[in-house]
């Protein structure tokens, strides 16, 4: 591998969405090596798993730029593990894509379904925990509902350019369709009476959150097959989509290991 660092491409890199980290950069390298541009590893940095790492590139000829640290810390907003990844941002799948992918599906899928999420904030944080969870895809509505915008993928991390984002015309008919491949939808609801700590989450399964405030809307929830709640103990009403979803999926992991 070259040692010597070569200029950045920050100009290049304003089309291009920066993926960082072992785990989310070898993930691409194995399912969507076409789309990365190139990869800039940390000078310096010469460890067994960032050999391994460039060899996985240059077998799948991507090209490896050598910078210094203080570049990749000022051109990521997180810890990059001395490696990014600069990729063609990936767009927002479609129903069809979300077919593909449950009949591809090897173990059981778990899915997070956002009902109405309109803050780009909040839809970067769900992808970022959703990709942490394994899930694998986030599904929202097209319309009123947040996209794949420069600040979801900022706030994402890296996960918007490995998990699907998939953005269907009609939710309610999507929720339908997924019990024909074995999915079952679960709502979150304050006023359900199952916790979700009492549901088998190592089945294929749905996860449906609600906006904040007013919840999942009414056709959504009677495509549900259960509703559940998460407990609240204090004296907030609700919690922020993003941290709720966080705490269901986890527990979906935790039942999962």
């Amino acid at each position: 591998m070259n040692k010597k660092p070569r200029k950045p491409k920050i100009e290049a890199t304003h089309s291009l969405a920066g993926v960082f980290g072992f785990h989310a950069v070898t993930s691409l390298i194995r399912h969507r090596a076409k789309h990365i541009a190139y990869i800039w590893v940390q000078q310096g940095r010469d460890d067994a798993r960032m050999q391994e790492l460039v060899e996985a590139a240059q077998a799948a000829n991507i090209k490896i730029e050598v910078q210094p640290r203080e570049t990749l810390d000022r051109e990521t907003d997180g810890v990059h593990q001395g490696v990014v990844a600069w990729v063609h941002p990936r767009q927002a799948g479609s129903e069809t894509d979300l077919e593909q992918l449950l009949e591809k599906a090897e173990k059981p899928p778990l899915l997070l379904v956002l009902d109405g999420v309109t803050d780009p904030h909040n839809l970067g944080a769900c992808l970022r925990s959703a990709d942490a969870a394994g899930a694998a895809a986030v599904i929202v509505p097209r319309d009123k509902s947040a996209g794949l915008s420069p600040t979801v993928r900022k706030v994402a991390c890296g996960a918007a350019e490995v998990l699907p984002l998939i953005q269907v015309t009609n939710l309610s008919r999507t929720l339908r369709s997924l019990r024909d491949y074995g999915v079952w939808v679960l709502g979150t609801a304050g006023e359900a009476e199952q916790l979700i700590y009492q549901v088998d989450l190592t089945r294929s399964v749905a996860l449906v959150m609600g906006a904040e405030g007013r919840g999942m809307r009414r056709l959504t929830r009677e495509h549900c097959d259960e509703l559940v709640r998460l407990p609240m103990a204090g004296e907030v009403s609700s919690l922020n989509v993003s941290v709720a979803s966080g705490i269901a999926l986890y527990e979906a992991v935790r039942q999962r290991l």
